[in-house]
């Protein structure tokens, strides 16, 4: 008989040794059977959270107002960028390696003989550890796609999508109706359902309408307005009024802060939020890597942009950001990515590209992309460059080392790109 592990990280390495041996088969049916016989459920009410972009941000202000409502809150949000613990948190704070520990050792005895990705393991243990911590409500954020996601296991009383663009294409079709569809999949029948993509595509509409979910669309059952101080959201039934912009930067936010309203309303009944709350989560909400701009100079901006629909609105925060002489990009990112989408869609503010090769096998090459970002207008000039470096924290040093005091470094693209500079912080202030 195996040896169970006694440490997190000795966990973490057994089921990343065994997913390399688990081919993905896209469906729930073994999650499903590993979640029966773990008798795993919810007893409050559960906020699920998908998208192609805005997920993180739309869970984190959803948890930081209900927070300071008093409610005892878990979520679910990934993937990390420094320690595994990001994945969950009850109460505000990270689990703990004993708590995830034991809720690993659940999920292991039974599953018996079912195979289990690393995703699916992990999932199954978070969400027995929050089912199992006395919550007011759990936040879980939707990975891949929604429909055939290993969340997808729990039903949710209020389901959101956020926004829907091309990404995955390899295992959620390569046009917005295939990909609305799956996301879609986590709406459940007579369940709210909340879209906060100002255009839904056609399939997302239809499969509410087709499963009777309470489908909720911005624009028409909620809206939002504002200036330049202030702004206000419009509910089905409720108006809040006078609200501070969120903390988290970015013209985008004030669409995923929306929709969380809109999912507060939908739950009015159950968790009673007052206006305070709703002021004082929005503008006290964090998350790293989201337009994250670090404190110092040069400027140094953190963003997970890895899709064409993210590159181009890291690339509207940046235009709104005032004027620096040179912006030098650290950028890295999975081969099966429209690279040349975010490439293209960043090319009119940054100067230099400091690219690197990352800890995967499914990256792109430093020089793959290299070659790529050569071809973008204007890279035969002095005032360009592109350089290739062995891993985010050599770029990101290379940056610091040529950039001005009022330059910027905006490092993008994959979660793994962001946490090597994130890491090589860290070290530094060691």
């Amino acid at each position: 008989m195996q040896t169970l592990p006694t440490t997190l990280p000795q966990w973490l390495a057994m089921l990343e040794a065994r997913h390399a041996e688990v081919h993905i088969n896209l469906g729930l049916e073994r999650v499903r059977s590993v979640k029966e016989r773990m008798a795993l459920q919810f007893y409050c009410p559960v906020i699920m959270v998908a998208g192609t972009n805005g997920k993180g941000s739309t869970c984190a202000m959803l948890e930081s107002i209900l927070l300071r409502a008093g409610y005892k809150v878990g979520t679910y949000i990934k993937p990390h960028f420094l320690d595994f613990n990001e994945r969950a948190r009850i109460g505000g704070e990270l689990a703990s390696d004993a708590a995830l520990i034991a809720s690993f050792e659940v999920v292991e005895a039974a599953r018996g003989t079912t195979d289990l990705t690393y995703f699916e393991f992990t999932t199954l243990a978070i969400m027995h550890l929050l089912a199992g911590s006395g919550l007011d409500v759990a936040i879980l954020e939707v990975g891949l796609g929604g429909r055939l996601d290993a969340v997808n296991v729990i039903d949710a009383d209020v389901a959101i999508v956020t926004s829907i663009d091309i990404d995955h294409v390899d295992y959620l079709g390569s046009t917005r109706e295939a990909i609305g569809f799956e996301k879609a999949g986590i709406f459940r029948a007579g369940k709210v359902a909340i879209c906060s993509d100002p255009v839904p595509p056609a399939s997302l509409l239809a499969h509410a309408q087709a499963i009777n979910a309470d489908l909720w669309l911005l624009g028409k059952d909620f809206n939002y307005s504002g200036d330049k101080q202030q702004w206000n959201f419009g509910g089905r039934s409720l108006r809040r009024n006078s609200l501070a912009y969120p903390s988290l930067r970015g013209a985008n936010q004030i669409l995923n802060a929306s929709a969380a309203l809109a999912a507060l309303e939908a739950l009015k009944l159950q968790l009673p939020v007052g206006a305070q709350d709703v002021r004082s989560g929005l503008v006290m909400v964090e998350l790293p890597g989201r337009f994250q701009v670090l404190p110092g100079r040069p400027t140094v901006i953190l963003d997970v942009a890895h899709n064409p629909h993210a590159a181009s609105a890291l690339n509207q925060n940046l235009g709104n950001m005032g004027f620096h002489p040179y912006t030098y990009a650290v950028f890295g990112s999975m081969a099966d990515k429209d690279i040349d989408g975010v490439l293209s869609a960043m090319a009119e503010h940054v100067d230099h590209w400091c690219l690197c090769d990352l800890p995967s096998a499914r990256a792109a090459s430093a020089s793959a992309v290299a070659a790529q970002v050569q071809l973008l207008p204007g890279m035969d000039d002095l005032e360009h460059s592109v350089a290739i470096f062995a891993d985010p924290s050599a770029a990101y040093a290379n940056a610091m080392s040529r950039a001005g005091e009022n330059d910027r470094i905006v490092v993008f693209g994959s979660f793994l790109t962001v946490a090597g500079v994130m890491a090589a912080r860290k070290s530094s202030l060691h």
